[in-house]
């Protein structure tokens, strides 16, 4: 029997890890939310596209985007649905184009989504990492 995990050292790796450089998917991006009122997880899709630099940019203006700030944009979809299992398929086997274009992408929202249902599920607000 392995022993148990100890919670601060996972903690610390995924900080370590959460550090590194990501790749951004040229499909876009999502904000994920919980809507407590109908009990479901929702995930907002944003088009964008990469510059040589790496950077998102919008797609329609070429200005890049900031992390933070810089108005509202409007989703190019939302997708909503009452598991992360049920997203997930929606998002990875769903008509065509498929939002996601890289297998790191698909993983991060896999865990991202499976966070947010257990936030939903025990009354939590959830914060998307």
């Amino acid at each position: 029997m392995a022993p148990p995990r100890d919670p601060v050292e996972g903690r610390a790796l995924d900080d370590r890890l959460s550090q590194r450089f990501i790749a951004l998917d040229p499909a876009g991006y999502f904000l994920i939310r919980v809507d407590a009122a109908s009990a479901e997880l929702v995930a907002e899709h944003y088009r964008n596209d990469v510059d040589d630099r790496g950077r998102a940019t919008d797609p329609d203006t070429g200005e890049v985007l900031g992390c933070r700030g810089g108005g509202p944009r409007s989703p190019d979809r939302v997708y909503r649905g009452k598991t992360a299992k049920q997203l997930g398929i929606e998002l990875s086997e769903g008509g065509e184009p498929l939002p996601i274009s890289r297998l790191d992408h698909a993983l991060y929202l896999g865990r991202e989504l499976q966070k947010a249902e257990q936030c939903l599920l025990e009354g939590r607000p959830y914060v998307q990492d």
